[in-house]
């Protein structure tokens, strides 16, 4: 963040005034062309009391055998009764099947729930980049606000994703949802690192949060690291988690059935993710099981 604040040149200011419902989903596109180079874009979105958007957000880069370094920062604000839903589709350069080049994908995201009855929702995919730090937070202030994230990382070969949320419980009766599913493949390693914190001043808060992995391969792995913090005995915190791997029976059922490997595994990581693509808008949600697909080719068999 204090990178970016240093040499940041370029990004988006989106401002919805009181009332007024964005009739239609703002989108960006990220590209990085230059070799050996960063990028450093810097967003502000603030929704005025009773207002709405919907924000989508693309990233793609082409192959260089160097590592080029992406530090954006990300700024949400939403006061009274005011929705802000922030989608990302992230498939940066990830290196070749050695390692070698990729992006460093080193992302600032924060939400600030300032009003009664504001809402932010952040929705990622990640299937790019050679490492990925990215952890969006809510600040929930305004009493009744809600914090969504809905997150899905796959890494494949040598990729590495570090990703996760924070919700910060201030108001009275808040409420966080956390879903993160992490694929893993090769020799990729995905990580979820989330803090959940309760205030004495968040009465009536509650939070739910599911992390799950699926590994495809022996060689990768999946490391889950919840951190809950409860300072209000009112509060109700839920988490769970699950590690698992594509049963035999899943396969031999659909190559029974005329489907190849390749796409029966498909299938099986797309209904693994579902509950985070009904999040997205229709014409991302078909592009994020495409990526996955494409990201996957060659990792089974």
């Amino acid at each position: 963040a204090a990178l970016n604040s240093a040499v940041f040149s370029d990004g988006s200011f989106c401002y919805i005034p009181k009332g007024v419902r964005c009739p239609m989903e703002l989108s960006t596109y990220f590209r990085i062309n230059a070799k050996n180079t960063g990028q450093f874009e810097r967003t502000l979105i603030i929704a005025d009391d009773n207002a709405y958007v919907s924000y989508l957000e693309g990233c793609t880069a082409p192959m260089r055998d160097e590592n080029q370094l992406h530090a954006a920062v990300v700024e949400l604000v939403a006061h009274d009764n005011a929705q802000i839903k922030y989608s990302t589709v992230q498939n940066w350069y990830p290196g070749d099947k050695e390692g070698k080049g990729g992006i460093y994908n080193f992302v600032t995201k924060r939400g600030k729930c300032l009003g009664v009855n504001s809402k932010i929702s952040w929705t990622q995919v990640e299937t790019g980049s050679a490492i990925t730090w990215k952890y969006p937070s809510c600040l929930l202030m305004g009493d009744n606000s809600v914090g969504e994230f809905y997150s899905v990382a796959l890494t494949n070969n040598y990729q590495q994703a570090d990703t996760g949320t924070k919700m910060i419980h201030i108001g009275k009766n808040t409420k966080s949802t956390i879903v993160s599913k992490g694929i893993s493949a090769g020799h990729g390693q995905n990580t979820y690192r989330g803090a959940v914190r309760i205030l004495k001043s968040a009465t009536g808060a509650r939070n739910y949060s599911q992390c799950d992995s699926l590994l495809l391969g022996d060689k990768c792995g999946a490391h889950t690291f919840p951190y809950l913090e409860v300072k209000n005995t009112s509060s109700t915190v839920e988490h769970e988690a699950s590690t698992s791997k594509i049963g035999e029976d899943q396969i031999f059922y659909c190559r029974q059935r005329g489907i190849s490997m390749e796409d029966a595994v498909g299938m099986i990581v797309n209904g693994f993710c579902k509950d985070v693509f009904r999040e997205l808008p229709m014409e991302f949600a078909v592009e994020a099981q495409k990526l996955l697909g494409v990201s996957l080719e060659g990792s089974v068999g």
